[in-house]
């Protein structure tokens, strides 16, 4: 596959700059890979929802501050709970896929990703009654060991991807993928663009700034200092986090000592950092991001993957 550049259209490089694409992955508290060894998948049935109510505080939220945003929904959550999927279309936001099962892309065949991708997408689109253009892997587990899952996309209708994380992880990342977006050419000739979390480059270590665990870990005035950067580099943001991120309240599992400080760690202030930053700089969907960048002719040489 071939890597091409996208960069502003110069007409509109100040209001897509001043704005940060905000998004949410819409899953609940079990569906976790960090309490997956805690949580068997045979047990979600069991658990209390609580997908909504945290989903409902995100969207008063969102309200409050004026902006649009993307929710990358699980299927499993479209398939219990539709009215949360309505909901977020009926008040502007877009609607976007976030697979089906929560699996990581890696450890599914093509096949069983294909199926539960195209499963997921018709589930969004029936509900809303609209194409739905963007997709996220759970836990960003589009590596270079899983980048077939990017033609998969491509033929299930896909405009863009948001999967792949330009950092070292245990669990996701390629390190030395581009750091803003870009477009993706399979070797069929079909392309695909791809909007990679945030980034910034501090020597030769790229530190994670998209929000998540990140958020709740760094104290918020980094936070800041990163986003106020990515806008001097010119360079949209991406953030993320998840409804059951502000949930203090919500049940407990044990876990090892690493999964259990990636999942609880400052979950009490989360709510209150978010605010903050909705307040501090401009956000809007995917889409309205995208839509003022253009493809540049040149490829980036190298970047054969």
């Amino acid at each position: 596959m071939k890597i091409s550049p996208i960069t502003a259209n110069d007409d509109k490089i100040n209001q897509v700059f001043s704005k940060n694409a905000m998004t949410v992955d819409v899953e609940d508290y079990f569906h976790v890979a960090a309490l997956a060894k805690s949580i068997d998948r045979s047990q979600w049935d069991s658990c209390e929802l609580r997908v909504e109510k945290n989903t409902d505080k995100l969207l008063e939220l969102f309200d409050a501050a004026g902006i649009k945003t993307t929710f990358f929904i699980l299927g499993w959550v479209a398939e219990k709970l539709p009215n949360i999927v309505e909901k977020i279309f009926t008040l502007g936001h877009e609607v976007a896929c976030h697979g089906y099962s929560h699996q990581l892309v890696y450890e599914q065949s093509p096949e069983e990703f294909k199926q539960e991708t195209i499963r997921s997408k018709s589930l969004l689109e029936d509900i809303i009654q609209h194409p739905v253009a963007g997709y996220r892997a759970a836990s960003y587990s589009i590596t270079r060991s899983s980048y077939w899952a990017m033609e998969i996309l491509i033929n299930a209708g896909f405009d863009y991807d948001s999967s792949i994380f330009p950092v070292r992880h245990d669990r996701y990342g390629v390190p030395d993928s581009p750091l803003q977006p870009y477009r993706i050419t399979t070797a069929t000739g079909q392309s695909i663009i791809e909007f990679p979390l945030s980034t910034l480059k501090l020597f030769n270590y790229s530190l994670p700034v998209a929000g998540g665990g990140y958020f709740r870990l760094y104290p918020y005035w980094l936070t800041k200092l990163a986003f106020s950067r990515l806008s001097r580099l010119g360079r949209p943001g991406i953030f993320y986090l998840h409804p059951w991120e502000v949930d203090p309240e919500q049940p407990r599992y044990k876990a090892s000592m690493l999964s259990t400080f990636r999942h609880y760690n400052n979950l009490d202030k989360c709510e209150a950092r978010l605010s903050r930053l909705l307040k501090d700089f401009k956000f809007t969907t995917v889409q309205n991001t995208l839509n003022g960048l253009s493809l540049e002719e040149k490829s980036i040489n190298g970047l054969l993957i």
